[in-house]
């Protein structure tokens, strides 16, 4: 039998209704492909689901709040009792940062996003790992950031929420892979999406979020520990980590920039 990330039969997507979850569900539907979609907003999610169903996928959504623990994982056991589960992509997050007037982040603002990001993707993932952890077998993807690998003025709280998932999963990775259960941290930069169109100021390498959905799906069906694009901007993050930090903050400080609220 093929390991599940050569043709994954039944897929999970968190935060399916718009940006990267979309764009993944779309780039994966195709005819005996099973996708199970979470997503926050009813009509987007439906959309996405519309889609996906025209390509021939077997198409099942949901709008559990991945925040509560029991709710999401009653959810996944139905779908797995259903159809075992190959692949579980934890993508659903929200951003937040400094306020348009200046404002910075405040603790309820700060908390929010941690538990968004950093509890819903648990709530995801650790019902996933029970599953497969029965049968064997399975793929787990994480859907991190850039902003997690040197922590932003811009948005604290959301840096390192997303560098407390990608650390996670880098962990479990070592852990799970003898047991036949692939992990995997996808870094993006900038996506066009609801998400990013908040954000106001430089976003360098733009990508739209069919070609990001492109390129998660290559590295996922290569197994690939890090899928971290664009390349470019991957490579000034990382260099920034390896500079003293006055002289980082001094460049990222020309990449300041502010995030509106809403959806």
């Amino acid at each position: 039998m093929p390991p599940p990330w050569k043709n994954p039969g039944t897929i999970v997507i968190t935060g399916a209704s718009s940006g990267i979850g979309a764009a993944l569900a779309r780039a994966y539907a195709c005819p005996g492909r099973r996708l199970c979609l979470l997503g926050r907003n009813a009509r987007r999610l439906e959309a996405t689901a519309a889609a996906c169903r025209e390509n021939g996928a077997e198409v099942v959504t949901d709008q559990v709040d991945i925040r509560n623990a029991a709710d999401t994982r009653d959810r996944l056991q139905g779908w797995d009792t259903i159809a075992p589960l190959d692949l579980v992509i934890a993508n659903a997050g929200v951003s937040s940062g400094v306020l348009p007037d200046g404002t910075p982040e405040d603790w309820q603002t700060a908390r929010m996003t941690l538990s968004v990001n950093l509890d819903g993707t648990l709530n995801t993932v650790e019902p996933a790992v029970d599953l497969m952890r029965k049968r064997g077998r399975g793929q787990i993807a994480v859907i991190g950031s850039l902003a997690a690998w040197r922590g932003l003025a811009s948005c604290p709280a959301y840096s390192a929420s997303k560098a407390a998932i990608e650390i996670y999963a880098q962990g479990l990775r070592g852990m799970l892979a003898p047991e036949g259960i692939a992990v995997n941290v996808v870094s993006p930069g900038y996506v066009h999406s609801p998400m990013s169109a908040r954000v106001d100021g430089p976003k360098p390498m733009l990508l739209n979020a069919d070609r990001a959905a492109r390129l998660i799906r290559k590295g996922l069906s290569r197994n690939a520990a890090s899928i971290a694009f664009p390349l470019p901007l991957a490579i000034g993050t990382r260099l920034l980590t390896l500079m003293p930090s006055g002289l980082a903050e001094r460049i990222l400080a020309s990449f300041a920039f502010t995030v509106r609220t809403g959806s």
